[in-house]
């Protein structure tokens, strides 16, 4: 089964819902960074965040950039992705250990830190890209983006994300984000707080095999909820290539080729986002050479 991301309206469309199951993209990316439990569940929480507010941008080039830095060991967390919610990023530090919490769950809170911000990036066609920053609040990561929505995006939203780690890697993860549309009332938001109570983790729903329409019937405690969006499948797929590291080495300049050149007589680039690897010999660099000598001209 693959993973996937559906959008719901509830209520009689007066409640947006959109739920996802990231758990093989998040598994793809604890294999990628050889990331330790307590970072998975972190970092699995801010690729699945990603993921679902990715769905809300309208442009094939429209791009999504979500930074995380808090105040703990982690360090900075980074993912971006596109309006098919194809994600990628990368952690500062993948592989630290940390005690449970008192609950005996991941201390994800304690990795990230109490104390830092939330900085997302909307690059959506326009002259210059939304920006909004929102400070941490928990370091949860669903209560902090809650916090974000209401900041930066002045929306109520109910954020919640989970990650299940076992002994064999991911066993479930993905989120869900709740919003009232404008002709919401009273009534049908204490419902849905109510609902969200009664569900549970969303962790523990995936990892009972309920699909995204229990879920979401679940958390709104309405029956007859309506998809309005089934296609999305997200994935952690990075998207570079020898040319864009090729690009990259042609913004050293001249004078630093050369040094290379001198003394390695070979580069290596590594990608952030995925850790492959991309070798140049010396024939590479003196045709990169060539072509900065050229457009200097």
């Amino acid at each position: 089964m693959k993973d996937k991301i559906i959008k719901f309206l509830a209520h009689d469309g007066r409640i947006s819902v959109i739920c996802a199951d990231t758990t093989k993209m998040v598994e793809e990316a604890r294999k990628i960074h050889d990331m330790s439990p307590v970072v998975t569940a972190a970092f699995g929480r801010l690729l699945t965040i990603t993921s679902i507010m990715a769905t809300e941008m309208k442009g094939s080039k429209d791009k999504l950039t979500v930074q995380l830095k808090g105040d703990g060991p982690i360090g900075v967390m980074i993912a971006t992705a596109n309006n098919k919610s194809i994600v990628k990023g990368y952690v500062s530090n993948p592989i630290i250990e940390l005690p449970l919490n008192e609950d005996g769950k991941l201390d994800v809170s304690g990795a990230v830190g109490y104390h830092g911000y939330i900085n997302v990036v909307k690059d959506i066609g326009l002259k210059d890209p939304y920006i909004g920053i929102s400070p941490l609040v928990s370091g949860e990561i669903a209560e902090d983006f809650a916090n974000y929505f209401v900041n930066s995006e002045q929306r109520n939203s109910a954020v919640a994300l989970g990650v299940l780690v076992d002994k064999n890697g991911v066993r479930a993860s993905g989120g869900y984000l709740i919003n009232p549309m404008p002709d919401a009332t009273e009534e049908d938001i204490t419902k849905v707080e109510q609902s969200i109570f009664k569900a549970g983790a969303i962790s523990k729903m995936l990892d009972q095999n309920l699909t995204m329409e229990e879920i979401a019937k679940k958390i709104t405690g309405d029956e007859n909820v309506k998809i309005i969006e089934d296609s999305i499948l997200p994935e952690f797929k990075c998207d570079c290539s020898k040319q864009h590291m090729q690009d990259a080495l042609m913004t050293i300049g001249k004078e630093e080729l050369e040094d290379i050149m001198e003394k390695e007589g070979k580069a290596e680039l590594i990608c952030h986002f995925c850790n492959t690897k991309y070798q140049f010999d010396i024939k590479d660099l003196e045709n990169i050479l060539k072509n900065i000598e050229e457009s200097e001209k």
